[in-house]
């Protein structure tokens, strides 16, 4: 069963994101979502990956990913764009 979610912009969705990436233990400078988008039930958040010169992972892009993952499971549960 579903729990109703609470209807917001995404501007204020980034701004809550935000927020919780500047608090989350794995931050570093420059780590921020600049876009969300709605797929069905989950908020899936986009930003900076940190790719290399030849476009492959590196650690930090592991660490985005991570982080994202953390604000579509933490998020998705409360909120839905408007």
């Amino acid at each position: 069963m579903s729990v109703p979610t609470e209807s917001i912009s995404r501007h204020a969705l980034l701004e809550i994101a935000n927020q919780m990436i500047t608090q989350h233990d794995n931050y570093f400078v420059g780590l921020e979502a600049n876009d969300v988008i709605q797929q069905g039930e989950i908020l899936v958040f986009r930003g900076p990956y940190f790719l290399d010169d030849q476009g492959l992972p590196t650690a930090k892009t592991t660490t985005v990913f991570n982080v994202f993952k953390h604000l579509a499971v933490e998020l998705s549960s409360q909120y839905h764009l408007a």
